[in-house]
């Protein structure tokens, strides 16, 4: 039986979009990969469809790049709303508590060291965990609210911005991995003695990709009989890995590591990177100016994890 041909066109590549309010990351991912005519794409770490700000879509050979892209650190700014709670702990829904509290700058800086470093974090009900193999918010819109049990999580600042008015408080999040700005909106404010929700969110930095690289959503947009956009606005697949250390190879240790050989450590002394760990830490391997892939720091031996 023959193998049907990919629809598209085979680009690789990462797009860094500014996503608009009211759109849902899989939205977005949809929608550019058929105004690129691209045969395959992914999104580097999901944006609820009220936040706005960075989303970086992979395409092609750069999906292969997306769980290091969702690993590296990210910034947001989102604004609490103070005095209602949310069952979404959004703006998008209904409304479950009130509160006539309303805390001071003093009170809610006070708050926050509680917050910051290696923390246990309850996702919001209306996530995407998966609760018995079912998505936490089908279960909630379905009326089952499933209980949501406490993760590990790692927020490495969390500052008060700006005080709006008596009912909002902005705020700058800098994290990890699958921390939920929704329940750090609804926990800072039950710490604080009212009761809150995120009122409006953005991201800001998605591992090495920043804002002065989004493009706009409607900058890319085409109607069905206009060309496909141009690959122009693709950023290396290597771009997604600028955060990783570098480890410089020579053009035999880079063959050898293309199929598939381990290098002894002791080889590459003098060249490891002070920054990488030597118990299981990650680097990019470079032959000259080209990324090779991700090699592991295990066992003496670097060892190739994803060649690209």
């Amino acid at each position: 039986m023959r193998q049907r041909k990919p629809r598209g066109r085979p680009l690789d590549g990462w797009l860094v979009v500014d996503k608009p309010q009211g759109l849902t990351s899989t939205d977005v991912v949809n929608r550019v990969r058929r105004w690129f005519d691209a045969q395959k794409a992914g999104h580097g770490g999901t944006l609820d469809p009220l936040a706005t700000g960075l989303l970086p879509v992979a395409f092609g050979a750069a999906t292969k790049t997306v769980p290091y892209v969702m690993d590296g650190t990210k910034i947001y700014h989102f604004t609490l709303r103070m005095g209602e709670a949310r069952d979404t702990d959004d703006a998008d829904g209904q409304v479950i508590a009130t509160s006539e509290v309303r805390p001071s700058d003093e009170t809610i800086r006070g708050a926050l060291p509680a917050f910051i470093g290696d923390i246990m974090q309850i996702p919001p009900i209306f996530s995407a965990i998966k609760i018995a193999g079912e998505r936490a918010y089908d279960l909630a819109r379905a009326g089952n609210a499933p209980v949501m049990e406490a993760r590990p999580a790692r927020v490495d600042r969390f500052e008060l911005i700006a005080r709006p008015d008596a009912d909002t408080a902005v705020f700058e999040v800098q994290s990890g991995k699958g921390v939920y700005m929704r329940s750090l909106a609804r926990d800072i404010a039950a710490a604080c003695g009212t009761v809150g929700h995120v009122a409006a969110l953005r991201r800001l930095r998605v591992g090495p990709f920043t804002e002065a690289q989004a493009i706009p959503l409607d900058k890319l947009q085409r109607g069905e009989d206009t060309p496909p956009v141009s690959p122009d606005f693709l950023l290396p697949v290597a771009t997604a890995l600028a955060d990783i250390p570098a480890l410089a190879l020579t053009e035999a240790e880079a063959f050898g590591l293309s199929h598939g050989q381990a290098i002894s450590l002791v080889a590459l002394m003098g060249r490891i990177p002070r920054t990488a760990d030597p118990d299981g830490g990650i680097v990019r391997a470079m032959a000259g100016n080209r990324v090779l892939g991700l090699c592991r720091l295990e066992d003496g031996m670097l060892k190739p994890e994803r060649l690209l």
